[in-house]
């Protein structure tokens, strides 16, 4: 169980996981898509971004790229040992959910098209699904159009 999981829990919000076997080298993102038989659009990436020394999250479909623009001017991404420090989790399995340090995030606006998407569990190979209001909630997010196609 990762904290991802028992943060959910705790929540009482409804969720399921889905686990499949992660391959060396793959992309964690697409791989979750197809490894789940999930659309990529509804498969959302968790990605940690520095702007002026502050960390922060974004999430964004995994079949899309982060426009950095949208966050600030000096946005770009974390390094991997700052994000993995802050928030417990390694690369590829970072998850929104459940963080050493909860960082101030925003879900990219296309979440709310769907009834449910998925994010990482908090493992690589391990994704949780549930509906983006509750994610949004859960992680105090804002809402915002920051993916990039």
């Amino acid at each position: 169980m990762t904290p991802a999981v028992v943060a959910a829990e705790r929540a009482g919000i409804p969720f399921t996981l889905h686990e499949y076997e992660h391959e060396a080298g793959a992309a964690y993102g697409l791989e979750a898509a197809e490894k789940t038989g999930v659309d990529p659009a509804r498969v959302f990436k968790t990605l940690v971004v520095s702007q002026d020394g502050a960390l922060s999250v974004a999430i964004v479909p995994v079949a899309a790229q982060l426009d950095l623009r949208a966050l600030g001017k000096r946005a770009a991404l974390a390094d991997r040992a700052a994000a993995e420090r802050a928030t417990g989790y390694v690369l590829g399995g970072i998850s929104p959910l459940g963080q050493r340090k909860r960082l101030p995030t925003t879900v990219d606006e296309s979440a709310l098209e769907w009834e449910t998407i998925l994010v990482s569990a908090g493992r690589r190979g391990l994704q949780i699904e549930l509906r983006p209001q509750d994610l949004v909630e859960l992680t105090g997010a804002a809402v915002a159009a920051i993916a990039a196609s």
